[in-house]
């Protein structure tokens, strides 16, 4: 027994999806003393916490786009990508709170809110070190922005991410 669980841990490295259909073979057969719990209660927990991930980096494309929307729309016709790209996001993110309910709870969470602005301040910033960008930079920085110039904390809440349309002017 101890043998046969531990080339099963060895397979989670060298094999993973044979890992999983012979731990699935033994949870169906009830031969829960030759599963690898260890590894196993790793991935169900990594399972969750990639739905969690999707949405926080779904909600920073918004932040992101909601924010040079606000701020760095140079010419009157930018800009639409960034509509295009807000409504995509919150359409996936709406799929994935219908049918994981408890994963929009969870992205209210402020702390989640903060992680999704400080990605979309990192995609801000690369953004603007873009060639056809640096010039903008200039314009609105002087210099290439860092996270300094930007908000520390989060200037959007979970219902501007899901709703807020600034460019609608009815």
């Amino acid at each position: 027994m101890e043998l046969k669980v531990k080339s099963l841990k060895e397979l989670y490295e060298k094999d993973f999806y044979l890992w999983v259909q012979e731990n699935l073979r033994l949870l169906k057969n009830k031969e829960y003393e030759l599963v690898d719990w260890e590894n196993l209660l790793e991935e169900i927990e990594d399972m969750g916490r990639r739905y969690l991930d999707s949405v926080v980096s779904l909600m920073a494309v918004i932040m992101e786009h909601l924010y040079k929307w606000e701020h760095f729309r140079y010419k009157e016709y930018a800009g639409h990508g960034w509509i295009k790209s807000i409504n995509n996001a919150r359409k996936e993110l709406r799929t994935i709170f219908k049918r994981h309910p408890s994963v929009e709870v969870k992205a209210q969470e402020k702390e989640n809110i903060q992680t999704a602005w400080e990605l979309a301040v990192y995609s801000l910033i690369d953004w603007f070190k873009e060639p056809k960008n640096q010039d903008l930079a200039k314009k609105y920085f002087g210099k290439l922005p860092t996270e300094k110039d930007f908000p520390q904390e989060c200037p959007y809440t979970f219902q501007q991410v899901m709703e807020y349309e600034p460019w609608v002017k009815l």
